[in-house]
């Protein structure tokens, strides 16, 4: 008999989440994570009074009541609504694209003015039938002004190549809002943890054991003698010791910053800067999620970077090439008896947070 019914190999959402539902029917689980933390990318702080978000913004969204009550019998949400600033040279901008962006930008009061300037740009591209990147994919569906000064420069930061070079699929639609409304999100429910995303985890692993700063690739043949099934939440690839070669990542550097002398920074909590002139893309200002009232603030500059040895992957790279090889990958982990691969690194995968809880709570 071994000692524990699952060992789970790490402790962000899947993870977590994965814990919870076992432990609540009674499976005695050991929950190993890498980092010194649990949460994963939706770890959050307490600095200065502020729970910073460590990993990146995380804003919490989805239409289904099940998810939406589940997460607040965890912990309460506060109803933090996510509507982003765009910064071009100065030029500020409403987003997700809607009429205040396009007032902003061409000074149209009307959804008529505004559809008649966008129709007349994307005219201009009718000759292009098959988009063949994300340039040519841009033009098509919203015309010169909005592709030059809000995707362009953004997108080739963030994907580390020039706009002709990604795939077209990748803003394969581009939501164009024809009405005052700066809600990022479509879904019925939204909002933030109050006191941050890492009591939340505290509530999922309360019935688990949990070791932090455990590489579990390091030491597998230990860690697998210890339970009857795994969880794996790892890179696929390197599970199966990139047999096959290894798969493509775009990586992330945060530079945070404590301006103690700064009651707010930016107004906002975040500002995406999409002008290829500066590297990062985007600043954010993080009592601006939950209201802190302090003396002053914590900001943190979003890098996107090439990833390499050493960074973390955060963005699956989807393409012909990795897709093709994850598939391979794929196709070995579900002939793998005994061990369950999921979320975002195991199933090469982008996934928001609502989908994982909901693919965790229909089990």
């Amino acid at each position: 008999m071994k000692e524990y019914d699952y060992l789970i190999v790490g402790a962000g959402l899947y993870g977590a989440m994965s814990a919870f539902h076992l432990s609540s029917k009674g499976k005695k689980c050991l929950v190993v994570e890498r980092r010194n933390h649990i949460g994963g990318n939706c770890y959050t702080e307490n600095i200065e009074g502020i729970n910073v978000h460590r990993h990146g913004a995380h804003i919490f969204h989805t239409s289904n009541k099940r998810v939406w009550d589940f997460v607040n019998s965890l912990v309460p949400f506060n109803d933090f609504v996510n509507s982003p600033i765009a910064n071009y040279n100065g030029e500020l901008y409403n987003l997700p694209f809607n009429m205040n962006t396009f007032h902003q930008m061409w000074g149209v009061d009307t959804p008529q003015q505004a559809k008649e300037i966008i129709n007349r740009q994307r005219a201009e591209f009718s000759h292009i039938t098959e988009p063949a990147n994300l340039e040519q994919q841009a033009l098509v569906l919203v015309g010169r002004d909005i592709y030059e000064k809000l995707i362009k420069g953004y997108s080739e930061k963030q994907w580390g190549m020039k706009a002709t070079e990604i795939p077209a699929f990748v803003i394969r639609r581009l939501p164009l809002r024809f009405e005052y409304n700066n809600n990022y999100f479509n879904d019925t429910y939204q909002g933030i943890p109050i006191g941050g995303y890492t009591p939340m985890f505290d509530k999922l692993l309360a019935g688990s054991d949990v070791r932090l700063g455990v590489d579990y690739l390091s030491n597998r043949y230990e860690l697998d003698a210890l339970a009857q099934n795994i969880i794996y939440t790892g890179r696929l690839d390197a599970f199966f010791d990139f047999c096959e070669g290894e798969l493509d990542f775009r990586s992330l550097e945060f530079v945070h910053q404590i301006k103690e002398d700064v009651k707010d920074f930016q107004g906002n909590a975040v500002v995406n800067y999409t002008s290829s002139e500066q590297p990062y893309t985007r600043i954010i200002e993080h009592k601006h999620f939950e209201r802190a009232n302090t003396p002053g603030t914590v900001i943190t500059y979003e890098y996107p970077k090439k990833w390499e040895p050493g960074s973390e992957p955060y963005y699956p790279i989807n393409n012909s090439r990795n897709d093709s090889l994850a598939k391979k990958y794929n196709d070995m982990a579900k002939k793998r008896s005994g061990v369950t691969f999921g979320g975002r690194l195991a199933e090469y995968k982008y996934y928001d947070m609502h989908q994982i809880i909901e693919q965790i709570l229909e089990k």
